[in-house]
């Protein structure tokens, strides 16, 4: 069985793509290890990456080639100061040198060094491939980016299931009807099921630490989206909608913190309208951030990676002004366990499933997270889980110039709305009065990704992407 920490689900990093963007730059940052352990890194004296179908077609848009020079200048998408990456690429393209994990100097020359081929590899539609030249022979690796931020070596036939590996956690879970029977087992809700799996491999301490990161990346990533103004770069000439919307909402209440914001919007107007604006406001601002190469939390994809944080902040400022640390771990922890039911189950990556693999995965997570903190059951969780994934199947991804922009961005308005919705409908219905379990709908997606047409998982090649030109924005 597939071992997957939410830890794994839910990971800082940079945006605007976790699969086109955080899982090259890991892979580039895993292929200098690899030369290293095996010793041949001094020895390199060229290197040369290709880009394979959607890394190729839409990755100029989702700044591929940006990902892979940092992540072979030995650049940390977790801690690198956001102000820096232009600059390194800029360093990097005017002298055409690159310093190999910032340790070796190396004639780099992007426009030739960096290959985008239309093409794509058999195992996945994120294919990558390093190169090294060494005394006058070429070593290649081989990499897929399977969304999220995950990335896997070597190309696997047959299915997905050959690169599991044996799961450790002493409450293996695969799907929602086991998840349900260790609620059952040991008398507790999904949250704390969760966080004994992850006692296993780390502290609670650990835990809180890395839980409180998380959170505070996300609430630094709504407070600057929603603090900056201007136009999102790329050439579409998107206007930054949450800062004006976040100009007519909030209140008098002066602030300087994120923390102290939190506080100065429960003092605004929480009427409907307010409230649905508001979440939107959330929402919109960390896809914003994510859109301008800002640092969020894959949650469970950049593409998506505004919806969980806009209903946990919903659940703060709106239904629980009380609401604390314990909450928002609680939150994570149901949140990050419903995704990797997903992701074992069907897939998070909008190349291999479309936008219902992101936006419906991220709002099935918050749904699900959202209802077990307003009282409901485990039953009720993955009830709300699947209402909100059943009303996201099919939906394309169909990014206009291959940017994460339009419509994905205001995707995750709509992402927020369905999971607080699918919550409430939840709490209101007998777990008994289910027709559609979870584990079908998570079926019913995978059939559904496999049957999608190409040209709607992330090419740009239908939908949107040509509906609509470059020209007419």
């Amino acid at each position: 069985m597939e071992c997957i920490s939410i830890f794994d689900m839910l990971k800082i990093g940079i945006g605007p793509s976790s699969s086109h963007t955080l899982g090259p730059w890991r892979a580039a940052e895993l292929w200098i290890e690899e030369l290293k352990t095996d010793k041949i890194f001094h020895n390199v004296k060229q290197i040369t990456v290709n880009l394979y179908g959607s890394l190729s077609l839409t990755g100029k848009g989702h700044a591929t080639d940006y990902a892979v020079m940092l992540g072979l200048s030995g650049k940390d998408p977790e801690t690198i100061p956001t102000e820096d990456i232009e600059n390194t690429v800029a360093e990097i393209k005017k002298t055409n040198l690159l310093h190999l994990g910032g340790e070796k100097e190396l004639p780099f020359n992007p426009k030739s060094d960096i290959i985008f081929n239309k093409k794509f590899l058999p195992f996945h539609a994120n294919g990558m491939s390093f190169t090294a030249k060494i005394e006058g022979k070429n070593v290649t690796s081989k990499f897929y980016s399977i969304g999220g931020g995950f990335v896997v070596k070597e190309e696997r036939k047959n299915s997905k299931k050959n690169f599991e590996i044996k799961c450790s956690f002493p409450y293996p879970i695969e799907k929602g009807t086991e998840l349900l029977q260790f609620c059952k087992q040991l008398n507790k809700p999904i949250s704390d099921v969760v966080l004994e799996n992850e006692k296993s491999i780390r502290t609670e301490e650990e835990i809180d630490v890395q839980l409180n990161r998380i959170w505070n990346t996300m609430l630094d990533c709504m407070y600057t989206g929603c603090h900056t103004e201007g136009t999102l770069p790329g050439g579409l000439n998107v206007r930054r909608r949450a800062y004006d919307l976040h100009q007519n909402l909030k209140s008098n209440t002066p602030y300087s913190t994120p923390v102290e914001w939190i506080y100065a919007i429960r003092n605004s107007e929480v009427k409907f309208r307010q409230i649905l604006k508001w979440v939107s406001c959330f929402a919109l601002a960390v896809n914003e951030v994510n859109a301008a190469l800002g640092r969020v939390v894959t949650a469970p994809t950049n593409g998506s990676a505004g919806v969980i944080p806009a209903v946990l902040m919903y659940y703060l400022v709106i239904e629980n002004h009380d609401g604390n640390f314990e909450d928002i771990k609680r939150f994570l922890l149901v949140a990050g366990e419903i995704g990797s039911i997903f992701k074992k189950g069907a897939t998070i990556s909008a190349a291999m499933g479309g936008c219902q693999a992101e936006i419906g995965v991220s709002s099935a997570m918050a749904a699900g997270a959202l209802c077990e903190l307003l009282g409901g059951t485990p039953e009720q969780v993955l009830m709300a889980a699947e209402i909100a994934m059943e009303h996201h199947l099919g939906l394309t991804c169909d990014p206009i110039g291959g940017l994460v922009q339009i419509p994905c961005i205001e995707r995750n308005a709509m992402g927020v709305i369905k999971a607080i919705n699918a919550s409430e409908l939840a709490l209101d219905t007998s777990p008994q009065n289910v027709k559609v379990p979870l584990d079908k709908v998570v079926n019913t997606m995978w059939e559904t990704a496999k049957d999608m047409n190409t040209k709607y998982k992330e090419t740009s090649k239908g939908g949107l992407a040509v509906g609509v030109h470059l020209s007419d924005c």
